[in-house]
This record gives structure tokens, sequence and C-alpha cells, in this order.
């Protein structure tokens, strides 16, 4: 679950987020990395389009009015030690890793200077974002890739080290736009997560000490496989059928908020409207 001793907070985006109208989600991620005094530096690891993706992201940062952005390109680990890159994120009140392929976040940045630095700076009070690729790499064990199924079996997914922001949770992305529950339970049941979450697209997740936020247009969907009380997974072969009986299933749009210590959403934030009907 979340770290209590990082002062830090994650912003998790489930990918295409907005980025031409109000932009709500990624202006959340400038107003809690200090608005218009942020220090932002943009991680293009995952992306083949580093600078094209960089600017763009960029741009939509100093339109908010952070005037202090820098794109942090790595292509090899060698650059992880870049002592240009690495004094930017020391001084960064917000880091930014764009989507693309997480295989390619963790194999350039996990276990280098770069990924214990901005580990200490998360721990310090810098804000970590991430959307689709980005958010993927936040937990400790991460799903690589996999099939959109609605069929939960071992062989629709592939598991491998993520960046270790958020242990003990398995995150997925695009996920009611790509029909990726199947996908989600599937790792969930390979792993000693107990917790997954599902970001759609244009959402994200702000995760503050043992809270989580729900932001954006869409919703997530939250698994909880702690108390299951039957599952199969120990005799299945590879591409045979998952059964899990009682796990917990929590949809949560904008407004509402999750508690990762008791694993409960917080009822009192539910917007009055909806106590209402």
């Amino acid at each position: 679950m979340a770290d209590n001793q990082v002062s830090g907070q994650l912003i998790i985006i489930g990918g295409a987020e907005d980025r031409e109208g109000d932009c709500k989600v990624l202006r959340e991620f400038v107003r809690r990395a200090g608005g218009t005094k942020a220090n932002i530096v943009i991680m293009t690891a995952a992306t083949e389009l580093p600078r094209e993706v960089g600017e763009q992201y960029t741009k939509i940062f100093q339109r908010f009015g952070a005037e202090n952005v820098r794109i942090i390109d790595t292509v090899t680990r060698d650059d992880s030690s870049s002592s240009t890159y690495l004094e930017a994120v020391e001084k960064a009140t917000g880091i930014f890793f764009t989507g693309g392929d997480q295989a390619r976040i963790t194999s350039i940045i996990k276990d280098t200077e770069l990924d214990a630095l901005i580990h200490k700076r998360y721990a310090e009070g810098a804000v970590v974002g991430g959307t689709s690729a980005g958010a993927a790499v936040m937990p400790d064990v991460m799903i690589v890739e996999g099939d959109s199924t609605t069929n939960a079996r071992a062989e629709v997914v592939e598991m491998g080290p993520g960046m270790g922001f958020l242990p003990g949770i398995v995150i997925d992305q695009h996920f009611s736009q790509r029909g990726r529950l199947g996908r989600l339970v599937a790792a969930l049941a390979q792993q000693p997560a107990v917790l997954g979450f599902g970001i759609d697209e244009d959402t994200g997740i702000i995760v503050s000490q043992d809270v989580v936020e729900v932001i954006g247009s869409g919703s997530v969907t939250i698994v909880d496989v702690a108390e299951i009380t039957h599952s199969n997974v120990d005799n299945l072969l590879k591409d045979e059928v998952m059964a899990i009986c009682n796990a917990r299933l929590h949809l949560l749009p904008e407004g509402y908020s999750y508690n990762l210590k008791n694993r409960k959403p917080i009822l009192e934030r539910i917007p009055q409207a909806a106590v209402a009907a």
C-alpha cells in the first residue's frame, strides 16, 4: 500500500487525457507540483518520439503557468547517470512520465542513479505523475503487456518489475475503453497484490499517503481480492479460465475517494446528489 514515510503525491493517469481543452487532470498535476512556481521534468523514456511528445507536454504545462519545464530524454541506461539530468531532477517539484512502452522505462531507468533520485524527491514531497505506460510502471510489479479480454486466464498478461512507487497494487490503464477487467483480474491472481486499479482514459487517481482521489471524465474500477473464498488458480494450465469467488468491485468516478489502509471507499465524500438518490 502507500508508503507512510513519503511526503510526495502520485498522479496516475489512464491515458488519452485531455490535452487541448480544460486539461483537468494535467492541470491538477501542475497545481499540486507547485502551480506557477512548479519545476517540472518530463521523462520521455517510454516513447519513441521523445522530442514531439516532450514538447507537447511542455507547451501544456507552460500554458498553465509552469515556466520551468525540462525534458529528460533517457535513451540508454548511461543517460540515467547524466549529471545534467540528475541536477534537473534534484530541483524538480513535479516528475512526469509520458506514455509509450512501460518496459522501456524500467529497462532504461530502474535501479539507476536517476531512479534512486526520483524516489528521493518523491519522499521529500515531489509529485510523481504518469500517463498510460507512465501509469503502468507505478507499482512494484507491473503489467508489461497482455491481451485485452473479459476472460481471466494466466496467458493474457505478462508481469514484470515496476518502479515501486505504489507497492502491493496492480495498475491497468485505458481500462473501460479496452475491456481490461479480465486482464486486471488475471494479473492480481498471479501476484501477492490484493488491490487492482483499472483507470479509464482521461481519468486519474491522486495518491496522498493512504487516500486515493479520483479525477477526470471517466471512472476507476477497483478490484479487491483480499477476501476471496475460492480460486482455481493453483490448478490451472496457462490457457484455462480462472475462477475467483467473493472478490470486491468498486466503481468510483470523480469526487470519490478510497482508503488504501482499510480498503474501503470514503463514503462521507459522496456528492450530496448521489446520497439523495
